[in-house]
């Protein structure tokens, strides 16, 4: 029996057919079968799916690729940091997955928007040959894993913007507007991100960054098991009711440019007591760039008059056009916050 003959034969039996099975037959080599398998896709006859021991052909019938399709669910991949680009790798994703299938408008949206905003980033600024993706539907949810070998992004904020550590690092990358390579990139990526989704997770060395949508939180954590690079964990609920451009809208302004930012104060005073100016102008550092400011005092018992002056007299007198707004802040705060605005 021919090669080509053997291979229909099996497909026709068990409605699939690997190519190991052919090669283990035939006695032929892998690549010689391979040249059959690729004439019999090329004239419709079978179609792959699937990946790597997973892969096997099928009939080329338009409803069968479909039901395999959407059988697929997760997908691990990795991938050669070589004129990659991140819209091809999510077509590819939706065409060969059925991740994407049926789930609602506004999802697919922030899927999209989160996926290649933060793929772009392993590919663009970590300096890694190799970008680890891992993608997975459940029930409740699709969250996607994207983890480079690259220097990290927390070193390299701190490096190209000569700051003393990863938690200075961490501290200007939560005000959003901020990015190592302003010629190319708007830093917007990250902050969006944070807030279209359920979870996002940034892990790299010694830090992990969590933004806890679900409890309306942010977490700094220490990794005691640390690895190179940057992982990068998202995940959205199938259910989710937010919509991508009320998000955008939220933060920008009339002219649809990224305006305004929201600050977590207990990110950045880092003590029991905030009594310190240095601790409000290492807060400060880079809100110029905003027209609203919104600084949230949520687990803040009180500031001191010291932090209070400097924030909301000092910087609101160099920079009257700009808009502070506050909020989570409790009654010691609002005394300090108005006795500040009142001092002449």
């Amino acid at each position: 029996m021919d090669t080509k003959r053997l291979i229909i034969t099996r497909l026709n039996e068990k409605g699939q057919v690997k190519a190991s099975e052919i090669v283990r037959l035939s006695g032929f080599s892998r690549a010689y079968v391979n040249r059959f398998f690729r004439e019999l896709r090329d004239e419709g006859v079978l179609v792959l799916v699937g990946k790597a021991n997973k892969a096997r052909y099928i009939p080329g019938s338009e409803k069968l690729v479909l039901k395999e399709k959407s059988s697929i669910n997760s997908v691990y991949r990795i991938l050669k940091n070589n004129g990659l680009d991140e819209d091809d790798v999510l077509t590819g994703l939706r065409n060969s997955t059925g991740i994407f299938r049926k789930i609602k408008n506004n999802v697919s949206g922030i899927l999209e928007y989160a996926f290649t905003e933060m793929l772009n980033n392993a590919i663009e600024h970590s300096s890694s040959d190799k970008i680890d993706l891992r993608m997975e539907r459940t029930d409740n949810n699709i969250m996607f894993e994207v983890r480079d070998r690259g220097i990290g992004i927390f070193n390299n904020i701190a490096k190209t913007k000569n700051l003393p550590n990863k938690t200075a690092a961490i501290q200007d990358l939560l005000k959003g507007k901020e990015t190592t390579q302003p010629d190319l990139h708007s830093g917007e990526g990250i902050f969006f991100t944070s807030k279209v989704g359920d979870i996002l997770v940034i892990e790299s060395f010694e830090k992990k960054l969590i933004f806890d949508n679900l409890v309306g939180d942010i977490f700094l954590r220490d990794v005691k098991k640390a690895k190179p690079g940057t992982r990068v964990v998202f995940s959205v609920s199938l259910d989710s009711e937010k919509k991508i451009e009320e998000i955008f809208k939220k933060y920008t302004d009339d002219t649809f440019s990224f305006s305004k930012t929201e600050v977590t104060v207990r990110l950045y005073v880092g003590s029991a007591n905030y009594v310190s100016r240095s601790q409000a102008r290492r807060l400060l550092v880079g809100l110029e760039k905003f027209k609203t400011v919104i600084l949230d005092f949520k687990g803040i018992d009180t500031i001191g008059q010291g932090f209070a002056d400097e924030v909301f007299r000092v910087w609101k007198r160099n920079h009257h056009q700009k808009e502070i707004i506050t909020k989570n802040a409790g009654e010691n705060v609002v005394f300090m916050i108005k006795r500040a605005e009142n001092t002449n």
